[in-house]
């Protein structure tokens, strides 16, 4: 930035790098881990940190009551942290992430790991009727020479000689499981608003996968940063799959700029600039225009001020794996595309039914929208590119670059674009203003 003019401008380069290389969070998690050690010497540790690469490992707290599918400790509290301390600290917990599970189990604790910098990013608290987990606890047995635990109901093992020597462990007679619950809701009601923002409730009383998945898509989700987000939105799709449509609503809403490639090409041949007048022959002769020059208008649009501070949804570009490379090469990477999927029965109801009053110019469709009178649809006509043999084509050319476009924007959202358009709205928003998923290889 040149620091004697005014207003600054920012670079478009600056955002874009920023959030591809998540600067905030780095900064923020800097700042916290200094204010938790307080180091003599701040650089020395900042640069240690940095090298750790830790930011982004799993630290997750599994709770739940006795018999709910998580172990307990029975140490005394501070003992306790000081060990779970020192286990986090090693390399692989810090290099690879760690699942801490019992613990805490009271306030106390809770305060202890905090005080320590033990904080998680995900806590999943696992919740059952008494009654079932009452009947759950009565029913284990353990192997006094191999340690394993059993079930007499969901987990008995087939072979008579281990079933022989299994024994009722201690402390799981319904009185005392009873007990154990009755500590466990007087100290759970004080830990859980310690975790405001992170917490999921998962119910114990299903089967063991279900609870897994379910815990293993929670921990697989980032929490909405605060750092400040400028949307980048691509929507891809065939003709007639809506993109112009959820453009325009995306950009009345969120004050997005909506740069629509199409439109932006014929704007350049109508101002009559340098550039339209190199795109005019190509309309003039029905031939599509070269990539370069489309670059050329397009980044133009995406550079301006507009653009860099409220964000853009690009629709109409790029087509095919080549634009995307080319887009992506020069700095204008999306940070959310969506795919709209819509059925050729569909694109084909929606487009070969349209057609325009050439005497009025108001636009119907013969299904959803037909003509009031008959004399107004006699005199109907049907825009060339609304033929069916015109769209079939079209839509063959998109999905012969679908398969290699959705590979190149991996984290891409597929949405059904084949309903109530505000519910595709709906689900597109959604997608914007919370944090995409981690995607598992």
């Amino acid at each position: 930035m040149d620091a004697t003019s005014f207003p600054h401008v920012i670079p478009p380069e600056m955002p874009q790098y920023g959030q591809a290389n998540h600067i905030f969070q780095l900064m923020q998690s800097m700042l916290e881990q200094l204010l938790i050690h307080q180091p003599q010497d701040p650089i020395p540790f900042m640069i240690q940190h940095l090298h750790l690469d830790s930011d982004d490992v799993p630290k997750i707290v599994i709770l739940g009551p006795p018999a709910s599918g998580k172990t307990t400790i029975s140490l005394p509290s501070q003992l306790v942290v000081r060990l779970v301390q020192e286990r986090l600290a090693e390399e692989d917990c810090v290099r690879r992430g760690w699942v801490l599970d019992g613990l805490p189990e009271s306030r106390e604790q809770v305060l202890m790991m905090q005080t320590l910098g033990l904080a998680p990013r995900h806590v999943i608290v696992l919740n059952a009727p008494d009654m079932v987990l009452i009947e759950r606890n009565l029913g284990k047995r353990i192997d006094p020479q191999t340690g394993e635990i059993y079930h007499t109901t969901f987990d008995w093992p087939p072979e008579p000689e281990t079933q022989n020597r299994l024994v009722i462990p201690e402390g799981i007679s319904e009185l005392e499981t009873a007990r154990k619950l009755l500590e466990y809701h007087r100290n759970v009601i004080r830990i859980l608003p310690s975790y405001p923002g992170i917490l999921k409730a998962i119910s114990a009383d299903q089967p063991c996968v279900d609870i897994f998945y379910q815990a293993l898509t929670y921990v697989q989700t980032h929490h909405r940063s605060n750092a400040p987000f400028t949307p980048r939105v691509l929507l891809c799709g065939p003709l007639g799959s809506g993109k112009s449509l959820q453009a325009a609503l995306l950009a009345q809403k969120y004050g997005l700029v909506n740069v629509c490639c199409g439109q932006l090409l014929k704007e350049a041949v109508a101002d009559k600039s340098k550039h339209g007048e190199v795109i005019r022959p190509f309309f003039e002769k029905h031939m599509a225009v070269p990539d370069s020059i489309i670059m050329k208008i397009l980044t133009q649009r995406l550079d301006r001020q507009d653009s860099v501070q409220r964000g853009w949804v690009l629709h109409g570009f790029p087509r095919d794996l080549d634009q995307a490379q080319m887009l992506d090469s020069l700095g204008y990477s999306p940070n959310r595309v969506f795919f709209l999927n819509v059925p050729l029965d569909s694109v084909m109801e929606r487009l070969t039914l349209r057609r325009t009053d050439p005497v009025t110019g108001e636009r119907y469709h013969l299904m959803h929208k037909p003509p009031p009178t008959l004399e107004i649809q006699e005199r109907l006509l049907q825009n060339p590119r609304d033929s069916e043999e015109r769209v079939k084509l079209k839509m063959d050319l998109f999905y012969r670059n679908a398969a290699e476009l959705e590979q190149f924007y991996g984290q891409a959202v597929t949405v059904n674009g084949d309903q109530d358009p505000y519910t595709v709205f709906e689900y597109i928003e959604s997608g914007i203003i919370n944090p995409l998923p981690k995607k598992v290889p």
